[in-house]
């Protein structure tokens, strides 16, 4: 495995006349959690898009060393890279275990053999390894309209994992949720972080996104302004100024205003 599992370099996107993003870096190493914050507007998701192939950019995407900047997003998911979407799309008539035994499957001549054959048994073992991993286990034969909004965050993001990416995107996954709920998922993210999963997580909820990453990179106006551990990002004047406010400020920094 190369030591950079997402490198992405010199992303640009285009809106007609307006330039989205501006030449961003960024890298995930193995088992890595990097968080993407700032303003509205900043170009957060546009960024996920553009690493996932959904809007054409330039710059050059690597999963795990091999160059996907070219390929579709279907591609860049056979390559390893998997994402989450700010809205959590279930089929509400399949159970947990069987949306992500769909999100899972993926068509050849051999899967399509043991459809046929009713031979899944493997498959089915391998998602409910998935759902203990993520810690929702319990929930397998449960149905979508019957979990709160936390445990349906938990099943997209277990969908997405249900295909072992090499890496995962997550694009504000605690929205929606209560505290003792995001405080729940974060730690199940660091969990599978630490397992190995590596994860580039966009949140507006800065406590959930400075306690569960390793790393942060900030966006204003489609371009990087600060990158580091979170307690050197929080306490950057930059960031301060143009996304947290004086209020997040250290009390030391507060002092000397």
């Amino acid at each position: 495995m190369s030591a950079t599992v997402l490198a992405a370099r010199g992303i640009e996107v285009r809106f007609g006349g307006v330039r989205a993003l501006r030449g961003v870096d960024l890298e995930v190493r193995p088992g890595q959690i990097v968080g993407l914050i700032g303003p509205n507007g900043a170009g957060k998701t546009t960024f996920v898009d553009a690493v996932t192939g959904f809007v054409p950019s330039t710059g050059s995407v690597a999963i795990d060393g091999h160059e996907v900047s070219h390929q579709r997003p279907h591609a860049r998911v056979r390559a390893g890279l998997s994402r989450t979407w700010q809205g959590v799309e279930l089929f509400d008539d399949l159970t947990v275990a069987e949306n992500l035994a769909v999100a899972a499957r993926r068509l050849s001549l051999r899967s399509t053999v043991r459809d046929m054959t009713g031979r899944r048994s493997g498959d089915m073992s391998a998602i409910h390894d998935t759902l203990q991993d993520v810690g929702i286990s319990e929930l397998a034969e449960a149905f979508p309209t019957e979990l709160s909004e936390g445990q349906r965050k938990l099943v997209g993001i277990a969908r997405s994992f249900a295909a072992r990416p090499k890496i995962l995107c997550l694009d504000e996954p605690a929205a929606g949720l209560d505290t003792t709920e995001s405080a729940h998922l974060g730690t199940q993210l660091r969990r599978l972080g630490d397992q190995g999963t590596p994860m580039l997580l966009i949140d507006h909820d800065i406590s959930f996104v400075f306690g569960t990453c390793d790393h942060v990179v900030v966006l204003e106006f489609g371009q990087v302004i600060a990158s580091g551990e979170p307690k050197v990002v929080r306490s950057d004047p930059r960031v301060i100024a143009a996304y947290l406010g004086q209020d997040a400020a250290p009390d030391d920094e507060k002092d000397q205003t």
